[in-house]
């Protein structure tokens, strides 16, 4: 590709990190090169690879500009030396951005809807069970046992870690039937009794 835009390939720069954030090493030593004016173009195998955020690649694109180095994708066939290529890198950032999104968003939608019908998503909070359906979720008597006398306790004001303290001292177990430390009653506590 360097070939075929007549550029010179001074070095491959591989990051298998993820495009969420430019804080990745790949990244780093691409943006110290461009800083330092060594490069005249940087060029992508895809533009999802260099970076998921708008506002990430507004910002490379500013910094590029201001060094004149060009940043080419092969897989989009982009090139920003040019004001069209510049503008149709942006509408594909913008366009993915929404799209990472609006996924973010059916997937929170879809978890509360389960959520909402008693069916089970992700870990089952502790005074619950997987019911025999495999689906939903139940109280689980024992447990619910342990949240009431929890819920007792700090209802009287007493700390933490002597909820903990009073639990063990009743030979209470937790799921994983080990004694009762202040972590585990925070984590309940903090879900709402």
């Amino acid at each position: 590709m360097a070939v075929v835009h007549g550029f010179e390939l001074i070095e491959v720069v591989e990051d298998g990190e993820s495009g969420k954030s430019l804080n990745r090493p790949g990244m780093q030593r691409v943006l110290e090169m461009v800083r330092r004016r060594e490069v005249g173009a940087v060029i992508i195998a895809k533009l999802d690879r260099l970076t998921r955020s708008v506002k990430d690649l507004c910002e490379l694109l500013e910094l590029f500009e201001h060094r004149e180095v060009a940043l080419i994708s092969v897989a989009e066939s982009l090139d920003t030396s040019s004001a069209a290529g510049r503008l149709v890198i942006n509408i594909m950032a913008a366009v993915s951005q929404w799209e990472r999104e609006a996924i973010g968003e059916r997937t929170r939608d879809a978890l509360q809807h389960k959520w909402g019908q008693g069916e089970r998503v992700g870990n089952i909070a502790f005074g619950y069970r997987l019911a025999p359906d495999g689906k939903h979720v139940e109280p689980d008597t024992g447990e619910q046992a342990v949240l009431g006398e929890i819920r007792r306790l700090r209802g009287s004001g007493v700390s933490l870690r002597r909820i903990a303290a009073a639990l063990n001292g009743r030979a209470l177990k937790t799921r994983r039937g080990t004694v009762w430390r202040l972590e585990h009653v925070a984590r309940i506590c903090s879900r709402g009794l």
